[in-house]
């Protein structure tokens, strides 16, 4: 439903962190909650150097450090090119707008297809295109791969499998087309643009797509095939791999170099933990 706003969003990145009581507060945005261990390691290093010296997780799957220094309100430019050196900010025209959260197990075990293909894809269609840069911080795409893990998330855009080769979108607190998985991060991606276009700018511009004035898009009723709510995934072993927890202090040296060594890549997860996929399920 429309709301009204009187100021833009302040989602913290690199180029726009939040002023903290400790220093300068920095966001780490990451696909589906993938992250190569060595660019954990290299993050804590940074954040050794300039910061806390722990890596914290967010329950959008995301990456924060915290007390870096900072001038003006922006990072000083030491700790923002050794920020960048960890390969955790791809795209500094789009860094605070890659908020794409995935099933966690895709493509590890279960679900009804393997989206990290398609968040891939949706990723390099959102940073190809200069407008959507100016999608607001708290803008999330959410996909759910048919096990129901993150069907009672709510999101922008998104998408649930129906089975291993269709999927109904979501859109806003709606249900949308059901179309080909492969089609999907397109339609998603022009979805994505309709709503800049349709949101305006200014302090007043809405955030979310359940915001604007008129639906985005034709409404649906959701297919019979869309899951039922799975829960969260529970700590300890779960098929693909291991579950762990991750406190509010976060991850030193120590606890990231002993998840590291573990597997090549490392999942954040929407319920503040890292999933560790078993060696024989890891891709490069």
């Amino acid at each position: 439903m429309p709301t009204t706003r009187t100021r833009s969003d302040r989602c913290p990145g690199a180029l726009r962190p939040w002023q903290a009581a400790d220093g300068m507060l920095v966001r780490l945005r990451l696909i589906g909650g993938r992250v190569a261990s060595e660019q954990m390691r290299a993050l804590v290093a940074v954040a050794e150097a300039y910061g806390d010296g722990r890596v914290h997780v967010t329950s959008r799957t995301n990456l924060q450090v915290r007390a870096f220094p900072g001038i003006d309100g922006s990072l000083t430019d030491e700790a923002l090119m050794a920020l960048e050196g960890t390969g955790l900010l791809p795209a500094r025209t789009h860094e605070l707008v890659r908020n794409v959260m995935v099933s966690p197990q895709t493509g590890l075990a279960g679900g009804r297809v393997d989206l990290r293909s398609s968040s891939a894809e949706l990723d390099r269609l959102l940073c190809a295109d200069a407008s959507l840069a100016t999608l607001p911080g708290r803008f999330l795409f959410v996909l759910d791969d048919g096990r129901g893990d993150l069907i009672d998330r709510e999101c922008d855009l998104g998408l649930v499998a129906l089975d291993e080769s269709t999927v109904q979108l979501r859109v806003g607190v709606g249900w949308g087309d059901i179309v080909p998985v492969a089609h999907a991060p397109e339609r998603l991606a022009a979805l994505a643009h309709e709503f800049v276009v349709r949101r305006g700018s200014g302090p007043a511009a809405p955030w979310h797509v359940a915001e604007l004035d008129e639906p985005l898009s034709d409404v649906a009723p959701a297919d019979l095939r869309v899951p039922s709510a799975a829960g969260p995934l529970p700590y300890g072993d779960v098929p693909g791999g291991r579950h762990v927890e991750v406190t509010e202090s976060g991850l030193d040296r120590a606890a990231i170099d002993e998840i590291a060594t573990r597997a090549g890549h490392l999942i954040v997860t929407p319920w503040r933990g890292v999933l560790i996929p078993n060696p024989s399920k890891e891709t490069p």
